[in-house]
């Protein structure tokens, strides 16, 4: 366990050193030093229970990568996450909304984080609507695949599959969804959401599309995308990014500060990276076969409450809590039908 998370203890540390050390160089006061060591702490276990369901997937997906581009995406893909989605992206947003350059997002963000944190609450609609979208997507696309052969809710899945032999049954699930929901919103936010929503269902189409194209070893393609990877890479990247969606807008809602926020659900990041890697390298998904499962019911239940952001809020604490017992729930299913296999097998 230590060799998987050994680096994620060690940036935790560092991490929480930083967090204390900008509070006494923000506020100058041991409260405020204790104020965001524990703001740091809180959004680092927000990130990692967030996070549960993309740890699975990832590793889902890593099983079948090539070592190369497995390497590339535990080493590119952290620092894409790190930096990408937890830097950059609230400055590209900032940017586009407030219709400024980057670099004065960046000055905006340390000198009016309060200013910078309602600009981002502005663009809550749109970046709810995209993620929730393309997670949509990916968990459809895993209960309508018609060659899946293990059920953990036999019923519905079993229903679900049947749906996939509907074409285009998941675009449309998932556009009569933003329909509905923008039927609800003010008249002068519908026109954003429902951009947002269909180009959400765009960059799944391409990405599904292009990794399909990459990955496929009997395409010309594929020598492009190095024997099977880029693909998938590209696939990780965009599914990394929609998830980490919710944590980022979440953030705000416990700190102004871009850096405390960068600090905390970096942190967060690191452990999703090493339990990616435990769960790829010990195959765990192999052992517990409705792991995978939970993890996309928490992905569905995760796009679900990404719309309804657009609506109310819902408490971050919730969202973590039902991805949590979701994949908890798979888990205990899996022990418990190991342990009758098991007893099946001494029987005979």
């Amino acid at each position: 366990m230590l060799r998987y998370f050994k680096w994620s203890f060690i940036v935790t540390v560092v991490g929480l050193v930083l967090s204390a050390w900008l509070g006494w160089a923000t506020v100058g006061t041991i409260k405020g030093l204790l104020t965001f060591l524990l703001v740091g702490f809180v959004l680092a276990c927000l990130e990692i229970a967030l996070s549960f369901d993309n740890a699975i997937v990832n590793a889902n997906k890593l099983a079948d990568m090539t070592p190369v581009w497995r390497q590339r995406f535990l080493t590119w893909g952290i620092l894409i996450a790190v930096f990408g989605m937890r830097i950059v992206f609230p400055l590209a947003i900032v940017a586009i909304f407030a219709w400024i350059n980057p670099f004065d997002a960046m000055v905006m963000a340390l000198a009016d984080p309060d200013e910078y944190a309602r600009i981002i609450g502005q663009a809550h609609g749109a970046i709810s609507a995209f993620g929730g979208t393309f997670l949509m997507m990916v968990a459809l696309r895993f209960f309508v695949d018609e060659d899946k052969s293990i059920d953990w809710i036999g019923a519905l899945e079993r229903n679900l599959r049947r749906c996939g032999s509907v074409r285009g049954f998941e675009m449309a699930f998932a556009l009569i969804i933003i329909g509905t929901i923008s039927r609800y919103l003010p008249e002068d936010d519908r026109g954003v959401f429902l951009f947002a929503g269909i180009m959400g269902l765009v960059v799944f189409i391409m990405v599904d599309g292009l990794g399909n194209l990459l990955d496929r070893p009997s395409s010309d393609v594929a020598q492009i995308g190095a024997k099977g990877g880029l693909g998938a890479f590209l696939y990780l990247e965009v599914l990394d990014a929609s998830f980490s969606f919710d944590g980022v807008i979440g953030a705000f809602a416990l700190t102004t500060n871009i850096l405390l926020i960068a600090i905390g659900l970096g942190i967060g990041a690191m452990y999703v990276r090493s339990m990616t890697i435990m769960l790829t390298e010990k195959g765990t998904l192999q052992e517990f076969k409705y792991l995978e499962h939970g993890a996309f019911y928490s992905i569905f239940a995760l796009a679900v409450i990404m719309f309804l952001q657009s609506l109310l809020h819902v408490p971050e604490v919730i969202t973590g809590f039902i991805g949590v017992a979701f994949i908890g729930y798979a888990l205990i299913s899996s022990i418990r039908d190991n342990k009758k296999l098991e007893t099946l097998n001494d029987r005979m």
